[in-house]
């Protein structure tokens, strides 16, 4: 059975919000219209997907699989679209996000290579700490570097680039600054970070940038466990050790798992050569 767009969008916005009024005034629409299309689509599909009393609204298990899937179709639609208008473009270009100095020293050489393949089109730099493999999902990117495993690579295809060991970066008073190595089980009990753009299950500070994180480590609030090309950027009063038994740091260039772009086919194989 066909689902529209539009009844997704009502429902998502009465799921998060939990709540008929604020969805309404979210979707800029009346509450009994709204509250008849989500009976509506109810009928339809032959389900309940809110559970109302006069006090609450809550979602029925399969009203929580509706939101999952509906969050996801909704973004699928608008990215598709969002790809589409950006290929009909006059003027042909690639987007790269990445963070700063997250490239391990391998863009130019990349972009060198890219440049002498035949069609190769202008590639803009898209900068961004904490949405990149976002801006690849949603079609504001064609490709990103990213790391595993740090990085939620869900819905990507991605080849890998370069491979570095970690380190924990803390504090020069830190009690583990004078070790010469250390293991993750001594960081058992720290504050460490968690990105934006971090897989499922990681927990932690929440953290939007690198410069945010190396002042709460001077500041003795955590340390953190990063690719040991952070070295070179460490600022007066942190130093790095490096942790034994800590997975690599793989870098990996990242694409639609849809993509059917022979530009992005490209600049994979420009970014990745065998």
């Amino acid at each position: 059975m066909d689902i529209e767009n539009r009844e997704l969008r009502y429902f998502v916005a009465v799921a998060e919000e939990l709540h008929f009024g604020r969805a309404a005034r979210r979707l800029n629409m009346a509450q009994p219209p709204l509250s008849r299309a989500i009976r509506l689509l109810e009928r339809r599909i032959g389900v309940t997907l809110l559970e109302r009393t006069s006090r609450e609204v809550r979602l029925t298990t399969a009203g929580e699989v509706l939101l999952a899937e509906g969050r996801g179709a909704l973004a699928a639609a608008a990215a598709a679209v969002l790809r589409t208008q950006r290929a009909a473009a006059t003027t042909r270009r690639l987007v790269l996000a990445l963070k700063p100095g997250g490239d391990a020293g391998l863009l130019r050489s990349i972009l060198d290579r890219y440049a002498a393949t035949p069609d190769a089109v202008p590639v803009e730099l898209a900068f961004s700490a904490g949405e990149r493999a976002q801006m690849v999902r949603d079609g504001r990117a064609d490709l990103a570097l990213l790391h595993r495993p740090q990085n939620d690579l869900t819905g990507l295809d991605c080849d890998d680039l370069h491979t570095q060991g970690q380190v924990v970066v803390l504090p020069e008073s830190h009690r583990l600054a004078g070790r010469a190595t250390v293991s993750m089980a001594d960081l058992s009990g720290e504050t460490l970070p968690r990105w934006p753009e971090a897989r499922p299950g990681v927990t932690g500070h929440p953290i939007s940038d690198v410069d945010q994180l190396m002042q709460l480590i001077l500041l003795g609030r955590m340390v953190a466990v990063l690719p040991e090309s952070i070295r070179d950027r460490l600022p007066p009063g942190v130093v790095c050790r490096p942790i034994t038994d800590a997975a690599p740091a793989t870098l990996v260039i990242a694409w639609p798992r849809e993509s059917t772009s022979r530009q992005v086919a490209a600049f994979v194989a420009a970014s990745s050569p065998r």
